[in-house]
């Protein structure tokens, strides 16, 4: 798996998740979106960062991961990892 890309984990019902994948898409930014429900996998990814626990939404990026982050950490983040423009 290629951990240069940008991925989100969450839910279709989760409103942050909605909410962070929204403004993904305003931002033109390319990104992996994955339901930690409907997709065993992912939600097993998700867990390995957890202890076993399910958290989302979680934004992974390389090595690097966001829990539950708010748009302004989210910025930061894509910013840091240059995938959003200053």
């Amino acid at each position: 798996m290629n951990e240069n890309v940008l991925r989100l984990y969450g839910t279709n019902w989760c409103l942050k998740s909605a909410n962070l994948r929204n403004y993904l898409q305003s931002m033109w930014v390319d990104f992996e979106d994955y339901n930690v429900e409907e997709d065993e996998e992912a939600a097993e990814r998700v867990r390995a960062l957890y202890d076993g626990a399910l958290k989302f939404p979680t934004v992974t990026y390389g090595t690097e991961h966001l829990k539950n982050p708010d748009i302004t950490e989210l910025q930061k983040f894509l910013k840091k990892n240059g995938l959003l423009d200053e």
